[in-house]
């Protein structure tokens, strides 16, 4: 299960490092600074969750109860959330925006299962 968790994050870095430059280079002339601005956001919560999602699968998704919910959540997130912010960008579609925040809260429930799951496990004393 960590080798699938670590394989995905890892797509979804790639993934990332590639709307970065498509971004930077392809965009720079076709959106408004602040259009730009959004891409840049969608790129950067993208890159972060990627990572985690890779870290965390390859260190702690077997060994963790709960780890696996967290890593669904982030990785449902990072869709959501950054997938509304780059179709609104090329597509100009504003609707796309009101999507956004479900996204976040699916990243805020992920960070915040994974929180619990080491909570649980963490010794009391």
């Amino acid at each position: 299960m960590s080798g699938r968790w670590l394989a995905i994050g890892a797509v979804l870095a790639a993934i990332g490092v590639a709307m970065g430059a498509f971004g930077a280079h392809a965009l720079k002339g076709h959106l408004t600074p602040e259009r730009l601005e959004v891409w840049k956001t969608a790129t950067h919560y993208h890159l972060l969750h990627a990572v985690a999602v890779a870290f965390l699968g390859a260190t702690i998704a077997t060994t963790l109860p709960g780890a696996e919910t967290s890593l669904k959540l982030l990785t449902a997130g990072l869709v959501v959330f950054s997938g509304t912010l780059y179709l609104l960008c090329l597509t100009g579609v504003g609707w796309l925006g009101a999507i956004t925040p479900i996204g976040g809260l699916l990243m805020i429930a992920g960070w915040l299962t994974l929180a619990w799951a080491a909570w649980q496990q963490s010794p009391r004393g």
